[in-house]
């Protein structure tokens, strides 16, 4: 206890110290079996983070098979052939640290926080992984259980809990992004040991990983320790599936009612966005927070404040490699009819589309894009996520440097130009979350 309290205090000084920092410098090679290394050196603090991010999310499923991605997330704790079933957690936390990982429609990623004198075993570790995991009927019984109660207390039993599967049903029609990562329950249970296997050696494989170091380490022993504990892992034998598919535009809207086990309505809608590299998701991203990034926001003044016609409103654009989704929801005020508030939300996209901001909103507006930049690398952990998606996502690990610079070329007119080529009418999900109606006795 008294190992992971002082790694707490070191993470609130790191954080400290890259909120100053301006460049993030890193090093990287790539190891002949396709590995992608990324180092970051800060020897302020003495702890580090060791990440893997597999290229693998609900994306790449069989549309038989959805959930692997996000079953493999948990199975992959299971061990493997040197680390026993449920030491992987334990020997981590016994070393002073902290694990964890997360799954999405595009990748799957491990971390490792440590104290920086464990970094040889964070890499053995993650090896171990890629290379020996346990995937045998006992982890595969066990992680379905843990699954299943996953689904049953995030979407099942929480309110409003299945608003993203729902809107991805239907906001595709063609690609796989139609359904979320936790996936087909039924799916997950009627496939065979075989299939699970076939999974991780097609995807968990050093040709499809980006492994990053960030922290208080040596560049040399770093680099001689990754060859070590990562040289030896054979290459991915087949090519990487990923779907060559193009969404198609929606000329129609698409309206639904989803009964839920809740006692306040809420209004779903969902425009389409281009893919996550594309330059207007720069500007789509500063225009879902001035919509509804805070208390100062259009909406939340308008229709929380002022009108008084929702209890919350949020903006929520989920840019995606192949072309997110603009997903914006309001739960209504007591007595408030849904079709009221989705008229005022609306109004107030209208209004952007046909006056945009003014100067004085658009200033506000990069000033609170700068300072979220800023604290998105404010932390170790941070620093090698967004290193390690600049390489995946935009082929180039100086994207993080790089980022800032292409919000601060969006103009004003980009949002009003965003806001008419991508926020239309014709080519929206529409959702009512209203409540379930009483059963009579």
């Amino acid at each position: 206890m008294r190992k992971i309290t002082l790694l707490i205090l070191f993470s609130a000084l790191v954080t400290l110290t890259v909120m100053a920092q301006n460049k993030i410098e890193f090093k990287e090679f790539t190891l002949d079996n396709g590995l992608h290394v990324i180092m970051h050196k800060d020897n302020t603090t003495p702890i580090v983070i060791t990440s893997v991010l597999y290229h693998v999310g609900s994306k790449n499923e069989d549309p038989e098979r959805t959930g692997f991605a996000h079953f493999f997330e948990h199975l992959l704790f299971e061990g493997s052939e040197n680390i026993g079933r449920g030491e992987y957690m334990e020997i981590i936390q016994s070393a002073g640290g902290e694990l964890n990982a997360f799954t999405s429609n595009d990748i799957t990623y491990y971390y490792e926080l440590l104290p920086s004198n464990q970094l040889e075993l964070a890499l053995y570790m993650e090896s171990e992984r890629m290379l020996h995991a346990k995937i045998d009927e006992v982890g595969v019984e066990t992680q379905r259980e843990v699954v299943k109660e996953e689904k049953r207390q995030r979407i099942d039993n929480q309110p409003y809990g299945s608003i993203l599967q729902e809107t991805l049903l239907r906001a595709y029609s063609e690609h796989p992004y139609q359904w979320a990562p936790i996936g087909s329950l039924d799916h997950l249970n009627a496939a065979t040991l075989e299939e699970f296997m076939q999974f991780y050696n097609d995807f968990y494989v050093p040709n499809n990983a980006t492994l990053t170091i960030a922290g208080d380490l040596d560049y040399a022993q770093t680099e001689a320790w990754v060859r070590k504990y990562f040289e030896e892992i054979p290459k991915g034998k087949g090519e990487i599936y990923r779907p060559n598919v193009k969404e198609p535009k929606k000329t129609a809207e698409i309206r639904d009612i989803i009964y839920d086990n809740i006692q306040i309505p809420a209004v779903i809608q969902s425009y389409n966005l281009p893919p996550k590299n594309h330059p207007d998701s720069y500007a789509l991203s500063m225009l879902s927070t001035y919509l509804t990034g805070g208390k100062s926001s259009l909406m939340t003044k308008e229709l929380v404040d002022n009108q008084q016609k929702a209890l919350a409103v949020a903006a929520i654009p989920l840019d995606l490699e192949d072309g997110g989704i603009f997903l914006m929801y309001g739960i209504t005020n007591m007595g408030v009819d849904p079709e009221d508030l989705e008229k005022e939300i609306d109004v107030l996209v209208g209004k952007v589309q046909e006056e945009g901001i003014s100067d004085t909103e658009f200033q506000k507006l990069q000033n609170i894009i700068e300072n979220d930049l800023v604290s998105k690398n404010a932390s170790m952990a941070g620093i090698a996520q967004n290193l390690a998606e600049a390489k995946v996502f935009y082929g180039n690990t100086n994207y993080i440097n790089q980022e800032l610079e292409q919000y601060r070329k969006v103009k004003k007119e980009d949002l009003k130009r965003v806001a008419n080529e991508y926020m239309t009418l014709d080519g929206r999900v529409v959702l009512y979350y209203l409540p379930k109606p009483q059963v009579q006795n």
